[in-house]
């Protein structure tokens, strides 16, 4: 008995410290705008919370939630994993969100499993709930241009081919030889024959089609493209007696709001 009651005694705690390691932030707007709530632990109505049917965006830090769109977890409900969700458009839960808690294990089926957003920038440098921020003047701004690209493609090239026409040289040859052995005689006709006949060839080559044809073979062809959009703005600034840099989507102009780290907030 006393095993039993250690065993489900350390099951409890370790069931609690899972939950205590969860957290979940909710904010108003998409991309992580307005006000925001940070959540660690189970909440069966929101409204309790002053955030019912609030959440356009969330931020899940640690573990996996399941969030409903009525209290006491009722009606339709969504599993959320760790990672950014910049917007529940497309969930059926945007806006709708009565109560939330902790999952530990994906036993039940739920209304939809949304995918968490690839672009984690997204949330790096806005504003947490509860933090204090800071003003800082902007040392230096630099944009940071990307390298150009090659572009290549393969293509199809007309190319002369120069063929000789037997058929043509042939004949050529037998007309010449006949011509050349009318002229002379004795061992100049025979002269004459050969002369015929090697002259007859080649005219008779090219009034037949010497000129050949034209075949076809791929060709590369590449052309570089230039870059001219900034990939990102580097930016320096001091805090608390130390310089700092970040990198920023768009530039901050002459001051920046960090936190209490000296992190970019925006």
């Amino acid at each position: 008995m006393a095993h039993k009651l250690k065993a489900a005694v350390g099951a409890a705690a370790l069931l609690l410290g899972s939950q205590a390691m969860a957290q979940i932030t909710l904010y108003e707007g998409e991309n992580f705008r307005g006000r925001g709530i940070t959540i660690d632990r189970q909440i069966g109505n929101l409204n309790r919370a002053d955030f019912n049917n609030s959440a356009g965006s969330v931020i899940v830090e640690r573990g996996r939630w399941e969030v409903c769109e009525r209290p006491r977890f009722e009606g339709r409900c969504a599993l959320l994993r760790r990672g950014n969700y910049d917007s529940l458009r497309g969930t059926g839960l945007e806006w709708n969100i009565s109560s939330i808690r902790p999952v530990e294990r994906e036993g039940r089926r739920y209304d939809a499993v949304p995918q968490a957003s690839a672009n984690a920038q997204l949330y790096e440098y806005r504003v947490r709930p509860n933090e204090r921020l800071y003003t800082v003047p902007v040392n230096w701004t630099r944009a940071v241009v990307a390298q150009g690209s090659q572009r290549c493609w393969v293509e199809r090239q007309a190319v002369p081919t120069q063929q000789t026409n037997v058929g043509g040289a042939i004949a050529g040859a037998v007309i010449g030889g006949i011509l050349g052995h009318q002229v002379g005689g004795g061992s100049g006709r025979d002269a004459a024959t050969a002369l015929g006949a090697i002259a007859g060839a080649a005219v008779g080559n090219n009034a037949m089609g010497a000129s050949g044809g034209v075949a076809t073979q791929d060709v590369q062809r590449c052309t570089s493209e230039v870059n001219t959009t900034p990939a990102f703005y580097e930016v320096s600034y001091n805090f608390r007696g130390a310089e700092h840099r970040a990198q920023l989507s768009t530039p901050p102009g002459s001051q920046l709001t960090v936190n209490e780290r000296g992190e970019p907030r925006m």
